[in-house]
């Protein structure tokens, strides 16, 4: 028996226009499309006309779920794997399908697209030709000693943040790194996509600043300057 394919599908990060042809495609085509949450990903779908089954596949139930996406894979059935926004295994759940797709020599196929990281880097005034992605800073435990390490990085640096913590990830930035210059970027494609660039403390000091959406901060080295 054949294997099927496990397609890695990205999906948009906001703009529901920017999901490409080739995208829609392989979201109609495949047996399976495995999901976050079937009401995002139905949305998407709703609006492209696209038809097909769902499987939930999210943070939650990941650890448990791979081995049913896997045993499909293996008996011949194709499966695209999408988040409710952007690239599946960026800070998103994935790893332990795709892992154990590649030792089980599945092949793997990648759909690329919207990545809010390489849109905020593109967008964002700051060096990118070399750059640490970080993700999504831990909440509380091990916080300062992630500071610590981010501090010795010697390029531009990416983190992903919710609006409920961009103020402190921004007091954090000012009182462990340094008043570094940074961009912060909110809601990259939705209508209210915004990037303040300049010193973290002029940002923080900004008056009538709300936090609303999601956003990307993009640190840059202690050694640049305005």
């Amino acid at each position: 028996m054949v294997p099927g394919t496990l397609y890695i599908v990205s999906t948009p990060i906001g703009n529901l226009s920017d999901l490409s042809f080739r995208a829609i495609d392989t979201l109609k085509r495949v047996d399976l499309v495995a999901v976050e949450d079937s009401r995002v990903t139905g949305k998407l779908f709703k609006n492209y006309n696209i038809k097909n089954k769902f499987f939930i596949y999210n943070n939650f139930n990941e650890n448990r779920k791979y081995l049913d996406l896997l045993e499909k894979l293996i008996s011949g059935i194709d499966i695209a794997l999408v988040s409710d926004a952007g690239t599946p295994n960026i800070s998103d759940p994935g790893y332990k399908i795709i892992s154990e797709s590649r030792k089980s020599e599945i092949s793997i196929i990648s759909i690329p697209g919207p990545c809010s990281i390489i849109a905020a880097l593109s967008i964002s005034g700051l060096p990118a030709n070399r750059f640490f992605y970080e993700g999504f800073l831990p909440k509380k435990k091990g916080r300062k000693k992630r500071f610590e390490f981010l501090s010795l990085i010697n390029t531009t640096i990416v983190i992903l943040e919710s609006p409920l913590r961009v103020n402190k990830t921004l007091n954090d930035i000012l009182n462990l790194l340094g008043n570094r210059i940074v961009a912060l970027c909110k809601e990259i494609t939705k209508i209210h996509e915004n990037v303040k660039f300049g010193y973290v403390n002029d940002i923080i000091n900004e008056e009538n600043m709300k936090y609303k959406g999601e956003y990307v901060i993009l640190i840059a080295n202690e050694k640049y300057e305005l």
